[in-house]
């Protein structure tokens, strides 16, 4: 008996999927529970489980597959899920197709040695224990943009691996408009008295942060039977299936929202892996449209949601309960204006929502030059510091601060950081069609009744992978693609409102 071929396919797929779940799951206990010594054996176990799936996938059976079934469904309707699953397949396998197996191996290996490298010399506060371990990830990134090909820029090459059909010219044309929009807010909202935000620097022991953050996440809907939540170094999520997604935070006792909203923005990321339909598992379409659609749900959460008064109406009095030492004789007004301050700070993952952009847009410059070979990494910290200053106002006190404060170098993630702009711009734009379409957002917010922003979430964004586009899915859901307007009336609105007679 002939088995099908798209049966033979999908059964290939799966393998590769596998294959690279497994790594996943060496990645988060490297970040996690891994002993420190065992950093080189775990290189080596990686690369392994990278180019295994990479040898499977750029197989001579699955390119005869894919021409095969290209050929029977050259007619089939381009919405039917299976000529969805072809057309992503088709797309990965072509890039893939274009990296020696070699190569993967050796990015594989690179990224996991350059974490630790990174961790110490985040640690100790030297840059140049980072610096060869960041040389070999941005060589490896140039060969690998170089064998990707791209029209114009190597960047293009990279930026397209995490937001597909994004091109550099068209992220530079969005951040400019969008600067020239957010310094004058900035300055405007720089320019009043800035909320007291003392409670939120008190003592609030790690323990009881932990339970608040988890109670809240099961609350918005986080599965804890189909996910966990751990420590490490770097907030992050990561899945390994549908039914098994990995939330990280980490907690400072001295500042109360660094664990809470990290937890919260992680947990929309895992909303969003855990509301893929099943049907897409172990599948190339069992993942986020893009990074900056995954971005979107965890800032939906994070921001929009987390920060709004309505969230406090309804979480403050158990919070207050729960750290009576700490928030006792602080009242809501105070609470929320707070949470909400907007300063310049030296922290991307603590940034107040207004300044955040602009700490992309200087990641984004800087790795853009890296890439275009302008800027060496012995460069960066001063570049670094000289880029904060111009953008915020502010010299980082230590490396660790600035230029090592992030993972994602580390990681050869060049290319990712702008999909965290591009995510605040998309989770206004959603935020604004869901508050339509549910007749009002805060009166469910305040109630703590999630349920409706979830399911509508699920509905318009989640169910679908990567089987719709981005672009697909805002037009679909909104009645518009990519665009700052949203945002930019959302920070008016909200800011106006905290600061009597200011007007944005």
């Amino acid at each position: 008996m002939t088995i099908p071929s798209l049966d033979r396919l999908t059964s290939l797929l799966a393998r590769v999927h596998d294959l690279n779940m497994a790594a996943n799951v060496l990645e988060w206990d490297q970040e996690t529970y891994m002993p420190e010594a065992a950093a080189e054996a775990r290189a080596h176990q990686i690369a392994t489980l990278r180019q295994l799936a990479h040898e499977c996938f750029v197989s001579d059976e699955i390119g005869a597959l894919l021409d095969a079934l290209d050929r029977e469904h050259a007619d089939a309707d381009p919405d039917h899920p299976d000529v969805r699953l072809l057309r992503v397949t088709r797309r990965d396998y072509d890039q893939a197709t274009r990296l020696p197996a070699r190569l993967v191996a050796d990015l594989a290996r690179a990224v996991a040695l350059g974490k630790e490298a990174w961790k110490t010399a985040r640690d100790t506060d030297t840059f140049a224990t980072f610096e060869p371990a960041l040389q070999r990830l941005v060589d490896l990134n140039l060969e690998k943009a170089e064998a990707l090909g791209y029209a114009d820029t190597r960047y293009d090459a990279l930026l397209d691996q995490y937001e597909p059909g994004l091109d550099t010219a068209t992220v530079r044309q969005v951040f400019d408009a969008l600067r020239a929009a957010l310094v004058p807010i900035v300055r405007a909202i720089a320019g009043q008295p800035p909320p007291d935000d003392r409670c939120l620097h008190r003592y609030y022991p790690q323990d009881r942060q932990w339970d608040f953050g988890m109670a809240v996440l099961r609350d918005i809907g986080f599965d804890f039977t189909r996910g966990r939540q751990d420590l490490s170094a770097h907030p992050f999520t990561t899945a390994f299936d549908i039914s098994d997604v990995r939330l990280t935070t980490r907690v400072n006792e001295r500042y109360f929202p660094s664990a809470f909203f990290g937890s919260l923005h992680e947990a929309g990321h895992g909303l969003y892996e855990q509301g893929i339909d099943p049907a897409l598992a172990r599948t190339p379409l069992a993942d986020g449209a893009s990074l900056g659609m995954h971005e979107s749900q965890s800032r939906l959460w994070e921001n929009l949601i987390g920060r709004s008064r309505a969230f406090w109406e309804h979480y403050y009095a158990p919070l207050q309960r729960l750290f009576p030492e700490a928030l006792s004789d602080v009242s809501l007004d105070t609470f929320y204006r707070a949470i909400n301050r907007v300063e310049p700070s030296l922290i991307r993952v603590e940034a107040d929502e207004v300044t955040y952009n602009l700490h992309i847009m200087l990641r984004f410059e800087l790795e853009l030059a890296l890439i275009e070979g302008s800027v060496a990494p012995a460069d960066l910290p001063a570049l670094w510091n000289a880029k904060m200053e111009d953008y915020l106002g502010l010299t980082p006190d230590t490396d660790a601060n600035g230029v090592l404060q992030d993972v994602h170098w580390s990681l050869g993630a060049f290319g990712y950081f702008p999909t965290y702009a591009l995510g605040n711009l998309l989770s206004a734009q959603l935020y604004d069609r869901l508050d339509a379409d549910l007749g009002g957002v805060e009166p469910l917010v305040a109630a703590g009744d999630f349920a409706p922003i979830l399911a509508w979430l699920r509905e318009h964004v989640h169910r679908f992978g990567r089987s719709r586009s981005a672009q697909e899915l805002m037009v679909a859901a909104t009645g518009s693609g990519l665009q700052a307007g949203n945002w930019l009336a959302y920070v008016r609105r909200k800011y106006e409102a905290l600061y009597d007679g200011l007007s944005l």
